[in-house]
C-alpha cells in the first residue's frame, strides 16, 4: 500500500546477521533478534504448488528456504479461528478450546446463544452478531508463542496486526503489546485501546485508501489463461481485476490492497517500537486475509486469485526488503490457517463433476422438522442449534433429558441416509477417543474430528459432508466458495521457514502447524512443557546440528 510505505522510507540493503548455525556445522548461534510469524488466510498447499513457479519476490525467497510443502492444519474444523489458534500455541483446537469460528453455548443468559470465537459473551449488551460483539481472547485456553517469550524475558515486545480480528487476537495472545486489525476506520483493537500517533497515522492512510476508487488492475500474461468467466446465480466470476468504487470496504478487503496495508502497518509498528533492536528477541505477527476474501468472493481459480497470488508475492518482497534494510537478524515462518476449495460451478467444468452445493434438506431447521415428525414430538421451536448444514449440532435444552439420546439417534439416522453425507459422529464417540499422535495424513475422519473436539463446547453430534460438497446452498456475488471440511484440500497448507544464512532444504513429509510453536521457541531458547502442547520441534538445520532441544 504505497501511502503507508512512503511514510517510512528505508535505505539500501544492509548485511543481515548469521543464521542459527553456520552451514555444515553443529555450533549453535545466538537467537534471532526478531521473529516474524505470518499467516496467509486460505493459502492452501494447492495454491502454493500451483503458483510457486510464478513467484519472484517474497514468496520466492521463502520457497527457497526451509520448505514443508505438505503441512497440515490437521483437525476437522478447518476455519479461520481454530486454524489461527493452532499456529502459535502448538495445540490442536481440542486443546485451545477454539473449536470453530462460531459455536453455541446454550447456557448463556442472553438471547443470542451463538458465540463468536473472539468475543467475550459476558460483556453486557453484546452478541455474536457482526459488529455487536466485544473482541476478546476469552475463549483461548492456552498461551501463545508471545506469551511464552514474555514469561521467559519480560522485555520481549509482541505486536500483532492482521486483516481480521480473530487472526490478530488468536496469534497475538494475552501478553501482546499491540493487537490491531483492519476496519472501515483504519486499525481497530480491543475496547478502550487508545491508538498512538503512529497507529492514528496508519489508520488515516487506510481510510484514505478505502475512500479512493480503483481502476482495474492490469492482467499479466501469466494470468491470461486463468481468466475465464464462470456463471453463478447473480452474475459471473473468474475475470475480475479488483476494480472498485470509493468507500467499498468489502471490496478493499477482497483485494491485494488490504494485504499491502497490513504489511505496511506491520513495518511501521516495528519501526515505531524498534522491534528487534533491543537485547531480547521480539515477535512481530502478521495476518494477511486478502487471499481468504478473494477465495470466498471469486473462488480459488480465475484471474482474481492469480492477481492476488502475484500481488502477495510482490508485497511480501517489499516487506522483506524493508526488514533487510534494518540490519536486524530476523527469522520468518509463514503458513496458513486452512486451505480452500473452488466453487462447484467451476469444478464441474474442470474434471470434478461430483462437486455440488449442499442441499437445503440438510439445513438444521429442516432436520429438526423431520425428527419431530418421525418421533411424534409436538414441542415448539427447533430441536437443534447449528451454524451451518454441517459441523456441530447441539440439542435444544427444551428437549427433556429422557428424550435427548432418542432425538440424537433419530437425527443421526436421518442425516446419515442423505446422499451428500459422509458420516455423522456422536459426540460421545469423540469424547472417548485420545488425541491422535500419528502422522496427520494417516488420521481417520474420527481422529480429525477428535482434534477439534472440546467436551464443554462441541456439539452433541458432528455432521461430515462428502468431499467436494460445498456447504453454501446458493451462489451469489460476495460468497461463492468456502472451506471448513475434514478433507485434505482444506487441511493441507505450506509451512515455510527462512533466516539469512540458513541452508535451504525441502521436506515433503507431512508436518503440522502445531509444530511451529516448539520450533520457533527452540530458536529463541524458550523451554516448553511437552505435556502442554501437541506439536514437536522441527529441525531446521540441514546436515549436522539441530535447533531442537535434546530429547
Amino acid at each position: 500500500m504505497p501511502a503507508l510505505a512512503q511514510q517510512a522510507p528505508v535505505s539500501g540493503p544492509v548485511p543481515v546477521a548469521a543464521a542459527v548455525t553456520a552451514p555444515g556445522t553443529a555450533e549453535r548461534q545466538a537467537p534471532p533478534k526478531l521473529i516474524i510469524a505470518i499467516s496467509v488466510d486460505q493459502f492452501s498447499a494447492d495454491l502454493f504448488t500451483q503458483y510457486r513457479p510464478l513467484f519472484t519476490a517474497g514468496l520466492a525467497r521463502l520457497a527457497n528456504g526451509i520448505v514443508f510443502p505438505q503441512g497440515y492444519q490437521a483437525h476437522a474444523a478447518t476455519e479461520t479461528c481454530p486454524g489461527h489458534s493452532t499456529i502459535l500455541t502448538g495445540s490442536h483446537p481440542g486443546r485451545t478450546g477454539v473449536i470453530a469460528n462460531n459455536w453455541f453455548d446454550l447456557s448463556l443468559t442472553r438471547d443470542d446463544k451463538r458465540v463468536y470465537c473472539s468475543e467475550d459473551p459476558t460483556v453486557a449488551g453484546t452478541s455474536s452478531s457482526s459488529g455487536r460483539y466485544a473482541p476478546s481472547l476469552h475463549y483461548l485456553r492456552v498461551p501463545t508463542l508471545g506469551d511464552w517469550m514474555t514469561r521467559a524475558d519480560p522485555r520481549t515486545q509482541v505486536v500483532s496486526v492482521a486483516g481480521k480480528d480473530r487472526a490478530a487476537i488468536m496469534m497475538g495472545g494475552r501478553e501482546a503489546d499491540e493487537t490491531w486489525w483492519l476496519s472501515p476506520q483504519g486499525l481497530a483493537s480491543y475496547r478502550g485501546t487508545q491508538p498512538s500517533e503512529t497507529v492514528s497515522a496508519i489508520s488515516q492512510a487506510i481510510v484514505n485508501a478505502i475512500g479512493t476508487a480503483r481502476a482495474p488492475l492490469d492482467l499479466p500474461a501469466a494470468c491470461g489463461s486463468r481468466s475465464l468467466a464462470v456463471p453463478i446465480a447473480t452474475g459471473t466470476v473468474g475475470t475480475g481485476r479488483f476494480e472498485r468504487v470509493a468507500g467499498n470496504f468489502r471490496g478493499f478487503l477482497a483485494s491485494p490492497e488490504s494485504d499491502g496495508a497490513v504489511l505496511a502497518a506491520a513495518a511501521r509498528l516495528r519501526e515505531q517500537r524498534r522491534l528487534g533492536e533491543g537485547p531480547q528477541t521480539d515477535l512481530l505477527i502478521v495476518g494477511l486475509s486478502a487471499t481468504d476474501y478473494v477465495g470466498h468472493s471469486f473462488g480459488t481459480e480465475g484471474s482474481e486469485m492469480c492477481l492476488q497470488m502475484l500481488a502477495l508475492d510482490r508485497e511480501l518482497g517489499d516487506f522483506f526488503t524493508r526488514m533487510d534494510a534494518t540490519g536486524i537478524d530476523y527469522a520468518v515462518v509463514l503458513t496458513a490457517d486452512h486451505g480452500g476449495h473452488d466453487l462447484p460451478e467451476r469444478n464441474q467444468t474442470n474434471a470434478a463433476p461430483e462437486a455440488v452445493r449442499v442441499s437445503m434438506d440438510l439445513a438444521p431447521d429442516a432436520i429438526s422438522e423431520r425428527v419431530k415428525r418421525e418421533l411424534g414430538l409436538t414441542m415448539a421451536g427447533p430441536l437443534f442449534a447449528a451454524d451451518a448444514p454441517f459441523g456441530d449440532f447441539y440439542v435444544s435444552r427444551s428437549v427433556p433429558q429422557a428424550q435427548r439420546q432418542r432425538v440424537i439417534d433419530a437425527a443421526i439416522r436421518i442425516i446419515s441416509a442423505h446422499p451428500q453425507i459422509d458420516r455423522v459422529v456422536d459426540g460421545r464417540t469423540l469424547a472417548g477417543m485420545p488425541m491422535p499422535r500419528r502422522s496427520p495424513e494417516l488420521w481417520s475422519v474420527e481422529e480429525r474430528l477428535r482434534a477439534s473436539y472440546d467436551p464443554e463446547r462441541s456439539g452433541d453430534f458432528v455432521v461430515v459432508l462428502k468431499a467436494r460438497v460445498t456447504p453454501i446452498p446458493e451462489s451469489g456475488l460476495g460468497y461463492v466458495a468456502t472451506h471448513g471440511s475434514v478433507w485434505d484440500y482444506d487441511r493441507r497448507v505450506p509451512m515455510l521457514f527462512w533466516r539469512a544464512g540458513l541452508r535451504p532444504f525441502e521436506q515433503p513429509n507431512p508436518v503440522m502447524t502445531v509444530d511451529i510453536l516448539p520450533t520457533m521457541a527452540s530458536l529463541v531458547g524458550v523451554s516448553l512443557p511437552a505435556d502442554q502442547i501437541d506439536g514437536r520441534c522441527l529441525d531446521l538445520i540441514a546436515g549436522a546440528g539441530s535447533n531442537c532441544p535434546a530429547p
